[in-house]
């Protein structure tokens, strides 16, 4: 088994070690305005009832339509939308439409008014079930109240963050299956 030799390392770029999943794209509604913004700061917190947790910061103009209207949607876009995700994270939405500037279609949800992006892989329709940690921490805890997915690719490609400007696309899927005990295949 390998062993690494290390060095020190800057404690405020540990992030490209831990980042948790691919970069989303979050769309908002309140009040006639609506806005997307690029996110990479989420995690997965439980399966049922499906909660979300996602860090926004309270500089972001998405930050208060979210939390006014107590709802967002999570787009989960592949590779093909890099350019969009670099560009709507450079760019506030109070200043465009980031939907008409970055070419994006608006789609209406099942459960929530906050836009889907069409041109996305998956969107998950979330509604806010706890605040207490937004104003310490800008901490927003979501529940997944509907999904909706493309049937394929089965894999899609995504897009992870890894710190200064560098991305990593999602590989190919490695089967572990026969290694894990039946209850852990969650």
């Amino acid at each position: 088994m390998r062993k690494y030799v290390k060095s020190d390392f800057p404690i405020e770029k540990v992030r490209r070690f831990l980042e948790p999943g691919p970069v989303v794209l979050v769309s908002s509604a309140w009040q006639g305005a609506s806005n997307i913004m690029t996110l990479g700061w989420h995690t997965v917190m439980e399966f049922s009832p499906s909660l979300v947790g996602c860090v926004i910061s309270s500089a972001n103009h998405s930050f208060d339509l979210i939390r006014r209207s107590k709802q967002c949607v999570i787009n989960v876009p592949e590779v093909h939308l890099i350019d969009q995700v670099v560009g709507i994270g450079n760019s506030s939405g109070a200043e465009m439409d980031k939907f008409a500037e970055f070419k994006l279609t608006r789609a209406a949800g099942a459960m929530v008014k906050a836009p889907l992006i069409a041109e996305c892989f998956a969107n998950l329709e979330c509604k806010l079930v706890d605040a207490r940690l937004i104003q310490k921490y800008n901490y927003f805890i979501f529940e997944v109240v509907k999904a909706h997915a493309a049937r394929a690719p089965k894999y899609p490609r995504t897009v992870h963050y890894r710190g200064e400007g560098m991305f990593m696309i999602s590989g190919p899927p490695l089967n572990m299956r026969r290694k894990f005990k039946p209850e852990m295949l969650v």
